[in-house]
């Protein structure tokens, strides 16, 4: 099979949940097909030798460079003004349109060289022509429009209401481009019957989350220290960045309260000023910033934590965690689209003071802990590898590229 893959970046780092779903299964998929890799190129979010290392996970690689003006900055606010006022399209969306990239597009498809087409995300889709030329499958990390909705929901103020207006945009574009496509792919059941149901998407399948079992797996050769909590994520992203805050102001003092001791470790790449404050308090919490590997600091701390408020798809950092056999407290929305039990596999509670109960539980008794984390890591590892999710993906792939026929999809909207 020859399939042309559309993705908004290249992959390396390999530090973010959509880049690690991503990598990981094409260098699955790889292995026995040929894969054609067209990206946008923002040289300033990558790794400098992120071309060179993309020969792990595609045969050939087309970029198209891109500049994006950078988060948060005023010329950030300017762009989005400006796509309130001359698009209907959610900013998100919007401000990846390239010529460049469905002018690469075109010619790739025009050479009768692939088999399908897989859009990753919902973004590459802005710039596909109007008459989808080749089968097409979208891959839906998650249900884009639900992460807006739920920031409306969670959040006050002026931002509130800017909310709003991009989740009733990013749900129109995310519908139209679904039933566009000749099969959408998500990643929990959750999200498959979002589509069907709400987006009327006929027949959208699911391939599960997955985790690198031979890299997350404790080395046997580190202690976990009493007290200690962790939190893995990127961490200018919005959902982790208000999950973390969350629990920094609603929850962690319960937690202190109760356990004078204990500390936290937020681990990831791109602490907002926001997260970084938190390190500033004095009551021990600690940011860290980009880290080479997050293993040791899930290795070492008594419990994982996953306090979400907003998000869709799937959390790859819980499957990471509970492969390392670190106990874990989440939320519902945390593990939403995960077939984790709770007081199985892990904790659930939503409100602060059940949150902050289940975390001090794990610390106060760390035997039974210990026996949670042993036995959630032999699930996901039995379970959840990589080649294993990757082979259902292939199988999709291959009969959607038997089934289409001569009749090209129209993917309404994208026409310019």
């Amino acid at each position: 099979m020859r399939v042309l893959w559309l993705k908004s970046e290249l992959l390396h780092p390999v530090d973010r949940g959509g880049r690690i779903r991503t990598y990981q299964m094409l260098r699955q998929l790889a292995r026995r097909h040929e894969v054609t890799y067209l990206c946008l190129d923002d040289a300033r979010d990558r790794a400098s030798d992120a071309v060179a290392l993309a020969a792990e996970y595609a045969h050939e690689v087309v970029t198209v460079p891109f500049a994006p003006p950078p988060k948060g900055g005023a010329a950030m606010y300017a762009d989005l003004a400006r796509s309130v006022v001359t698009s209907g399209e959610p900013y998100a969306i919007w401000k990846y349109r390239s010529d460049g990239f469905r002018t690469a597009f075109d010619r790739l498809a025009a050479s009768g060289r692939f088999d399908v087409c897989v859009c990753d995300f919902l973004v590459p889709a802005v710039n596909l022509p109007a008459r989808l030329p080749l089968p097409m499958v979208l891959f839906q990390h998650n249900v884009e429009a639900e992460i807006w909705r739920r920031h409306f929901e969670t959040s006050t103020g002026p931002k509130r209401w800017l909310y709003r207006g991009q989740w009733a945009r990013m749900q129109a574009f995310e519908r139209e481009v679904c039933r566009r496509m000749d099969h959408v792919v998500a990643v929990s059941e959750a999200d498959r019957e979002h589509f069907a149901r709400v987006y009327g998407v006929e027949g959208p399948t699911a391939v599960a989350t997955g985790v690198d079992t031979d890299a997350f797996r404790p080395s046997g050769g580190v202690p976990r220290i009493p007290g200690r909590l962790v939190f893995t994520g990127q961490m200018n992203w919005m959902p982790n960045e208000d999950g973390m805050q969350w629990f920094a102001a609603e929850i962690w003092p319960r937690i202190r309260a109760a356990v004078p001791g204990a500390t936290l470790d937020v681990v990831g790449r791109d602490p907002t000023p926001a997260i970084r404050r938190l390190a500033e308090r004095g009551d021990g919490i600690t940011v860290t910033g980009r880290v080479p590997q997050v293993q040791p600091y899930l290795e070492r701390a008594s419990a994982a934590v996953v306090p979400l408020r907003v998000g869709g798809g799937t959390r790859l950092k819980i499957y990471e965690a509970l492969a390392m056999e670190c106990p874990l407290v989440s939320t519902a929305v945390g593990a939403e689209g995960l077939p984790v039990e709770d007081g199985r596999h892990c904790r659930l509670a939503d409100d602060p003071a059940a949150f902050a109960d289940a975390c001090i539980a794990l610390l106060r008794e760390p035997a039974a802990a210990e026996a949670m984390g042993r036995r959630a890591a032999t699930w996901v590892r039995e379970r959840f590898s990589w080649a294993a999710v990757t082979e259902g993906f292939t199988a999709t792939c291959e009969r959607v590229a038997a089934s289409r026929g001569s009749s090209p999809g129209v993917l309404a909207g994208a026409a310019r």
